[in-house]
This record gives structure tokens, sequence and C-alpha cells, in this order.
């Protein structure tokens, strides 16, 4: 590809949910028509895919569920969580929240669409404790519940695997439905492993049953180097993940098309279980076969999704950044991301937001020479393009400075305006102090918010400001400090896309 900087293409939109929704349809029942049953195992997220609504934009966050639901008459889910997700509290970033948290969202959200859950699997479980009170949690709820150990023999023991030893130890998860569609809150889940068993299961009962999986990324009919295709990799640098051309696929059928190297290595070996289990030979002749993915045929504005999967890296860069400084990722994950940002001549400042939050920054510094503390800058782009930055003080977080400047702007209110009176924000200060205990009593976003949703009941003002909170939905917005937890939480309440450099905001250790 040509290697001059992505431009932003006018159009907004690069991606046609109706024309995925009717090709991923189509593609999924002629898979299921080869079988009584079908396993298919789902990648990625089956609910609020904020990735791919990034990359693509114009992708409904929910495009996925809504094919389920089209199919929910013959579908019903089964949710997959490994078992030392649970004991060490795995994070899910986008939300905030715990694997295992996650996991009972995801069961009801996936009710809410009227779709059945057949049962969680809590897999590679070892006794650990946290695990067996995630168990009793469910079970207690009506939620049918089973425990996978590790599979004896695998990987290199295949007549151990596929034996009343291996896959047949696996306690079998009933299903009534053609389509059985094995999803769970992350990678590693244990997706395949539970596919596997019960297609073991049902071939033991001599159910003629099939394995497929659900796609999203890497798209495999766009170039290997398409900036869509690199964001995948950027966004499981941390698992080591890269795509590569399908030698599986190239060999068979003379055509190239884009995997990722674990596909790809376990394809031989998933092959030799599969035809173990179904007893006659694979239908599949690449990684590239099994995978149902038609993401690429909904792609209506290539310079859009470019543009917008290159700003997608530079967030990763800045996320793994901030996670290396927190102690949840290696450096080699960081050196792996500026390693696709140069192949793509991305730099940080290119996400539009960066430079005004330093300057922003900066300004803060020179206003407070000779105070001590940290200087924190903001910077939020609108949807019109304008961009809105603000400086903490020893009123508010910076976070909080920018919102509340942001929404006077969409209101058309005054700087000189104030959407908080004075004694509201002594009075929440007064209490951070002599109640709290705390030691930084400046207002974050958390706090600024509720304080404004209170002053909207009587202040005609502030009730404006608050109606323009909407419009900060999918926001791009850049801090020159890790946020704090109030901050975060706040941000992710208004669904702002944030980014932050990788210094604290606080010389203590224990921020509140």
């Amino acid at each position: 590809m040509s290697k001059k900087k992505i431009t932003k293409s006018a159009v907004e939109t690069g991606f046609d949910n109706e024309c995925y929704l009717k090709e991923q349809s189509k593609a999924i029942l002629e898979r299921a028509s080869r079988f009584k049953k079908l396993y298919l195992e789902f990648g990625g997220k089956i609910v609020y895919d904020y990735h791919a609504a990034r990359v693509l934009p114009g992708f409904d966050l929910n495009v996925k569920m809504r094919l389920l639901q089209q199919l929910r008459k013959n579908a019903e889910i089964i949710v997959c969580i490994y078992a030392g997700d649970i004991e060490r509290r795995k994070l899910r970033a986008d939300f905030g929240i715990t694997y295992d948290v996650d996991a009972l969202k995801l069961i009801d959200d996936v009710r809410s669409w009227g779709i059945e859950i057949a049962g969680v699997v809590i897999t590679r479980f070892n006794e650990q404790p946290a695990a067996k009170i995630f168990k009793n949690k469910l079970e207690r709820r009506g939620i049918h519940v089973v425990t996978h150990p590790v599979t004896a023999g695998y990987p290199t023991d295949i007549d151990t695997v596929v034996s009343d030893r291996g896959y047949g130890a696996h306690t079998y998860i009933p299903t009534t439905k053609p389509l059985v569609v094995v999803t769970g809150p992350g990678p590693g889940s244990g997706k395949l492993a539970t596919c596997l068993s019960q297609l073991y299961h049902e071939h033991s009962r001599g159910i003629s049953a099939g394995y497929a999986k659900f796609e999203t990324f890497p798209i495999w009919n766009i170039p290997l180097k398409h900036p869509v295709n690199i964001a995948y990799e950027a966004a499981t640098a941390d698992l080591r993940d890269f795509n590569l051309i399908d030698p599986f696929h190239l060999e068979a059928y003379g055509l190239s098309a884009v995997n990722y190297n674990r596909d790809v290595e376990a394809f031989p070996l998933l092959e030799r279980i599969l035809k173990k289990i179904t007893g006659g030979s694979s239908l599949y002749k690449s990684p590239t076969d099994m995978g149902v993915n038609r993401a690429g045929f909904g792609i209506v504005n290539d310079d859009c999704v470019r543009h917008a999967a290159c700003q997608e890296i530079i967030r990763r860069y800045f996320r793994y950044q901030c996670e290396y400084r927190l102690g949840f990722v290696e450096k080699s994950t960081v050196e792996r991301v500026e390693l696709l940002m140069d192949e793509l001549r991305l730099s940080p400042e290119d996400r539009p937001v960066v430079c005004p939050a330093r300057r922003a920054s900066e300004l803060a510094r020179e206003k407070g020479k000779g105070n001590e503390g940290i200087f924190c800058g903001a910077a939020l782009e609108l949807k019109n393009k304008q961009i809105v930055t603000g400086k903490n003080s020893s009123l508010m977080h910076a976070t909080a400075s920018v919102i509340f400047n942001s929404i006077k702007q969409l209101a058309k209110i005054p700087d000189k305006i104030h959407l908080l009176s004075p004694g509201i924000i002594k009075s929440i200060k007064e209490f951070k102090k002599s109640v709290s205990g705390t030691k930084a009593a400046s207002l974050d976003l958390d706090e600024a918010l509720i304080a404004l949703s209170i002053s909207a009941m009587t202040n005609p003002t502030a009730s404006l400001a608050v109606d323009q909170l909407r419009f900060l939905n999918g926001c791009e917005m850049h801090m020159t400090h890790i946020p704090t937890p109030g901050d975060e939480a706040g941000l992710r309440r208004l669904g702002v896309n944030l980014t932050s450099e990788s210094e604290f905001s606080s010389k203590n250790l224990f921020v509140v």
C-alpha cells in the first residue's frame, strides 16, 4: 500500500450494516444446512463491539446480536469463561468490569434480545475458589453451569483427546436448537474446546454436528496490510497475534486470504481432531474455510475505514503505554504497536486531540508557576470537529473542566457563566476533606456530573448544559495524565473515546 499519510474522508459512514446482516446471515444458514446441528464459535464481542465500531465507522455496536435475533427460533447460546480469568479478576477495559461480571452482563443482554442460554461452561477448572463462588452464584439464580477440566492429552495425544478420557470427560450441555452459538467475554475463554467436546458428545449420540467460526477480524478479503487488519494486530499486541496470508487456502485454491497466526498454527491439529471426531474427511481445506466472515462486504467507503483504523492504532499505542506504566503489559507490547505505527507512518500527534491537550497542560503550568503540584490538560473533539480544552485547578480535575467547557460550547452558554455555584463546589470540597478524608479536594468528573445533575433541578442554565451531555457520546478525547477512577467512570458513562499520556496525575501511589 501507499506510504503516504491517510487523510480523513469527508464521508463519515464507512460500513453498511444491512448489507453485512444479509451477507452474514446467508453464510451462516448455508453452513448450518450441512449439518443437523452447527456449533458456531463466536470470535470477538457478541454485543457492544466497540473495536469494530471504531475501525468501521457506521458499524452497529449490536449488529451481531441483531443477526442472532433474526435466527433466534433456531439458535441458543453457550457462554464460556476461563476459571483463571475469574481467579485473577481480568478486566474488560471498555467497560471497566471483570470478566465474570461481564459474563453476567452478557447473559442479561442475550436474554433481553429473546435468545435462550443453554448453559455456562467454566473452562480449565481446577477448584479455583473464585470460580467456585461464581458457579454457586449462577446456579442459585437458575443458570445451568458445568465445569470442564484441562483436556487430557491435549494437544499432542489425539487418541486421548478424542476419547472418553479427553473430550468425553467434559460434561455435556444438552441443546435443542440446530444452531448453537458458543461465546465468551474475551479471548482464551475456552470456546473452541467447548465446541469440540460438544461435537464429540453429539457424534457419540449419532447426531451429525459440525463446527464453524464466526469471525470479524482480521477481514480475509481485504489486503494483508490494510489498516483495518493492522488495527486488529494492534488490538491483540498483548497476545502476540499477527496476520498472515493463509498458506493452506493459497495451496488449496490459489487465492490469497488473510488470517492470523493462531488459527493457521492450530489448523493441522484441529483438522485431525475434527476427522477423528466425525470419523470421516474434513469439510475444510483451510482455517479461512472454517470462518464465516462477511464483514469485508459491508465496507462501503474504504478511505473512511482506513482513516478510522489508523486512529484506532494510535489509541492502542496510548492505551498500552498506560498499561505498561500500570504493570499490566510488557514493554514488548508497546514496542509491537510502535512498529505497526511506523509501518503506516503514523505518529501520536496524528490524533487531533493530542497536541491541544498538551498545550492546555503547558498553559496550566504557566499560570501555576511557583506552585507545587501536577498540571493536567485535556482536549475533546466535538462532532463538528471543534476542539475544546480544559485544565486542572483547585476546583476541578482537567477531565471535568473539559467536559463542562464542551457542553457550554454546545449549549452556547458564555464562558463566564458558571454551571456550578461556588457554594456547591465549596460544600463538596469540605465534605471530601472533613468526612471522606480525601487529600485532593478538587472535583473529579463523576462528582462534578452528580453535582451538575442536582443543580439542573433549580438552575435552567445547568439543565440546558445537562441536555448536551448525550452529544458527547463517541467524541474523541485526550489527557496528559492517566485518569483517576472517578474521571474514568464518568467518561465511560458518557461514551467518550479516551486516550492519555502515561503520566500519573498524582505523586501518591494510592489514588481514589
